[in-house]
């Protein structure tokens, strides 16, 4: 199967996604809370599963870099694969629950939910994921979800900073689907609603990174 269709077939998932989310909201939303969007249930695991995915298919855009300016690119990619092996790690604290094993002392004196983790790190009374993963973090997943489509194919250099931190452009496709996520998963007054987003997310990456706009600079 192709990069193409595997980003189609990932864009229809999410759709099924997105409207299995607020169908099970609307008429179970004790289940949605307490199980289909629970720690160690289906959304987060799925996400874990999708950012490890979306962080292979970089290592292999990496690989797959070759003439002029490939070393900086292929480095560049490397890194956001790390990134992106981090945030699944992290989204499982590490298979911390699914292997058994303890929390030391730092993590749980500081961890808010006494887990191996960093983005549940209390500083003080800040949570730490309230303030970097937080509005900022949707922010700046908005521009590039959203704004960089756009700006992509219109302003130069704009385009030319893309190509040059080998960042893979996300079609307008993306950004619509990304648009429609923002507005459903707002409208479901359930607790942990967010986690549907962050699956989404996932989902969304694994395809940008597959079929981007400008796929001779990143892979």
């Amino acid at each position: 199967m192709d990069r193409h269709m595997t980003d189609r077939l990932l864009l229809a998932l999410i759709v099924l996604t997105l409207a299995a989310s607020a169908v099970i909201a609307w008429r179970a939303p004790e289940y949605f809370q307490f199980t289909f969007a629970a720690e160690d249930r289906l959304v987060e695991n799925a996400t874990a599963i999708f950012l490890a995915v979306a962080s292979l298919v970089l290592v292999s855009n990496a690989a797959r870099l070759t003439g002029r300016g490939a070393r900086r690119a292929a480095g560049l990619t490397a890194v956001y694969a790390l990134l992106f092996f981090f945030a699944a790690g992290e989204e499982i604290s590490w298979g911390q629950r699914i292997f058994g094993w303890e929390t030391n002392d730092f993590f749980a004196e500081n961890n808010y939910q006494g887990e191996t983790n960093l983005h549940n790190l209390m500083v003080g009374e800040v949570r730490l994921a309230q303030v970097l993963f937080g509005s900022v973090l949707t922010t700046v997943l908005l521009l590039y979800l959203v704004v960089l489509p756009l700006l992509y194919p219109r302003v130069a250099w704009i385009a030319r900073l893309a190509d040059a931190l080998a960042v893979p452009v996300p079609g307008l496709r993306h950004g619509v689907l990304a648009l429609l996520a923002s507005g459903v998963v707002a409208a479901i007054q359930v607790p942990r609603n967010w986690e549907v987003y962050e699956l989404v997310f996932a989902l969304l990456a694994t395809a940008i990174f597959l079929a981007p706009q400008n796929p001779g600079k990143t892979r």
